[in-house]
């Protein structure tokens, strides 16, 4: 009919390619996500290693770690010589091997860890012997009322109460993501204190000794609380 507007034929297709470019955009950028989410966790752990600030704490995160130590440099110990002192107030004080703790009974830990500076990792797996399996070996004595931990790296210190160091869901931990626990994150053991912010988890550990008194640990200097419960937690309960 004459005077009738003509159809465009191209303009379908036109429309379909536009909308199939889009979604085909969202569908590269959806598996992309997880590989770009990899490597900003691999940036921000590589640059808070150089970091003394701590700035790095502060820059977005959705699911990774953050490396942080409070001195340069650390040495690196392996199976070849790591070794855990358990001394003070006990009647059998005993130095483990990374070989002695991996053939103790091992315990796994489920649960989100939370830091200080604002980021956390939701439903992280900890494995490793139950820190009151360690000192029951050890045999407390009756003035034992604490626990004081020390780190390889010769600076870093922390502090519980015995009744909190007894809880199942404190551990001597030498895996986390259920893989040996790697330097960077304190291996190839460090604390893992579950009811607790991360402060708590001492890295690099070295040294258990019981105490009498609860001694404030390197963060509790410098006005940390002692106690650092994460909202929510059971703190007189048996379980996480």
């Amino acid at each position: 009919m004459a005077g009738k507007p003509k159809r465009r034929a191209e303009g379908a297709p036109v429309g379909r390619r536009a909308m199939l470019g889009t979604l085909g955009a969202g569908a590269a950028g959806l598996a992309a996500a997880p590989y770009l989410q990899r490597g900003w966790e691999k940036f921000l752990a590589s640059a808070s290693q150089m970091d003394v600030t701590g700035l790095t704490g502060l820059l977005p995160n959705p699911g990774g770690f953050r490396y942080y130590s409070v001195v340069g440099s650390v040495p690196h110990k392996d199976a070849t010589d790591y070794e855990l002192r358990v001394d003070g107030l006990v009647d059998r004080p005993k130095t483990y091997t990374l070989g002695d703790l991996r053939a103790m009974p091992q315990t796994r830990i489920v649960h989100d860890v939370l830091c200080t500076d604002g980021w956390r990792v939701d439903r992280t797996p900890f494995a490793g012997v139950r820190l009151a399996d360690v000192l029951d070996a050890a045999g407390v004595r009756s003035s034992g009322a604490a626990v004081r931990f020390t780190c390889f790296d010769g600076a870093y210190t922390e502090s519980l109460t015995l009744a909190q160091a007894r809880r199942p869901d404190v551990l001597v931990a030498l895996k986390m993501q259920d893989k040996p626990i790697t330097h960077a994150h304190g291996g190839p053991v460090r604390l893992y204190v579950a009811p607790m912010f991360f402060y708590k988890s001492a890295k690099w550990l070295s040294g258990i000794s019981v105490t009498d008194k609860v001694v404030p640990g390197y963060w509790e200097e410098r006005g940390y609380a002692v106690d650092g419960w994460l909202d929510g937690e059971d703190r007189h309960g048996d379980a996480a």
